[in-house]
């Protein structure tokens, strides 16, 4: 079967427009500063520091804004954060927990929800799917093979829209356990 790369997730914040204003002031903008993999996605210059119980961490907001503000990390550094992060797909924010503060030059705010580590994904467009005979929503296991490090990824969730790209997204934590320092190749040994 084809492989596809396997790309590594740092931590990161999606705002929603409303805390984007709290944050860096009305009707600011992001200042995107390199295009991520998925069409339309972007890093951008803007960081902002998370405070929780235990510690904080500052992390970079991708871009466009979204409906709602969301907060992606590895369950080591939710530990870290004194916080607790499900394991969601992004966008499913409904029953997570916040807890954290995030501080921006113009003001600050406490979330009181969308902290999670994301679940790990494989987008595809529909063709991607057809080659690959799977669906949206199905669950596959990947192999990656690394230098000492080889593993499969069980869990990892099919994400089909048109408007992606095929890509497999892991977080830090899993990327550390393959040895994974920015990207490998991937490819789906189990359905």
């Amino acid at each position: 079967m084809d492989k596809f790369i396997v790309e590594v997730s740092a931590r990161h914040i999606h705002l929603s427009r409303a805390d984007m204003d709290v944050l860096f002031g009305e009707g600011s903008e992001l200042h995107p500063i390199k295009d991520l993999s998925q069409p339309g996605q972007f890093a951008s210059a803007e960081k902002l520091t998370m405070k929780g119980p235990k510690g904080e961490l500052s992390a970079r907001i991708l871009g466009p804004l979204r409906k709602e503000t969301q907060i992606e990390v590895s369950l080591t550094e939710a530990r870290q954060l004194g916080v607790k992060a499900q394991i969601r797909e992004s966008g499913d924010l409904e029953g997570t927990e916040g807890g954290l503060t995030l501080v921006g030059p113009a003001g600050e705010l406490v979330l009181e929800k969308g902290v999670i580590a994301a679940k790990r994904h494989i987008h595809m467009t529909k063709a991607d799917a057809a080659n690959y005979g799977v669906e949206n929503g199905q669950i596959v296991a990947v192999k990656v093979e690394t230098n000492g490090r080889s593993l499969i990824f069980g869990d990892t969730v099919v994400r089909v829209s048109d408007s992606y790209a095929l890509a497999m997204h892991i977080d830090t934590d899993e990327a550390n356990a393959a040895a994974i320092g920015g990207s490998a190749q991937g490819e789906i040994v189990a359905f």
